[in-house]
């Protein structure tokens, strides 16, 4: 499985921002796609993650209302539209594809490079 992120950027506070996740190989239809951010001097979060089966969501509460997961099945993507940014968003966004849901980083056993998320006041 091969993962590659996109879309990030400079935006300023309240601005929207589309990631996109570009997936190659074999996913097995029981695979969780997650996104997961990292900011300077912090751990990696879990943001969102959706089952490539079912298509069922699961959020953070810090981008609940905010932030949405979804899949495009003609693109072969999974992607994150982020309305409302804050400057707190601004980290590395990571996207990964794991065999069954989980809010940790561990889980996942395949990472995209991340692409840079910054929020300005």
């Amino acid at each position: 499985v091969q993962l590659q992120a996109s879309g990030g950027g400079l935006v300023q506070a309240g601005d929207s921002l589309r990631l996109s996740c570009a997936v190659s190989g074999r996913i097995f239809s029981s695979y969780v796609m997650g996104w997961f951010r990292q900011a300077p001097g912090k751990e990696r979060e879990f943001v969102a993650a959706i089952r490539w089966s079912s298509s069922s969501t699961y959020y953070a509460d810090s981008v609940k209302g905010r932030f949405t997961i979804s899949r495009d099945n003609a693109k072969n993507t999974v992607d994150l539209q982020m309305n409302s940014l804050k400057p707190e968003d601004t980290a590395v966004y990571y996207c990964g594809a794991g065999s069954s849901l989980s809010y940790t980083p561990g889980r996942y056993n395949y990472w995209g490079q991340g692409t840079l998320v910054t929020v300005s006041s």
